[in-house]
């Protein structure tokens, strides 16, 4: 069972969001992510600079997400609009 940790760039991103759009992503994660057995099958692999990372779609939304098997935990590096979440 995997749980969820939020880095501070990605608290800071859904502080700034209005909260029906942060309430939304946030339901997502809970729903999703949290206790689940495998989260890779929400996700798609990143490639390039973000090798390694996965990518979960949340509405117009994008979640960058670093998956640790060894410690079963799952960290959300950054959470932005799709246009800019990549930059």
């Amino acid at each position: 069972m995997y749980s969820v940790e939020y880095s501070k760039p990605a608290i800071r991103e859904l502080e700034k969001m209005d909260s029906a759009a942060a309430g939304m992503i946030v339901a997502w994660i809970e729903r999703n992510l949290v206790g689940c057995d495998n989260p890779r099958v929400f996700g798609i692999a990143l490639t390039g600079n973000w090798a390694g990372h996965w990518r979960y779609r949340v509405g117009s939304y994008r979640l960058i997400a670093k998956i640790s098997d060894t410690t079963i935990t799952i960290n959300i590096i950054n959470i932005g609009h799709r246009r800019e979440v990549y930059k």
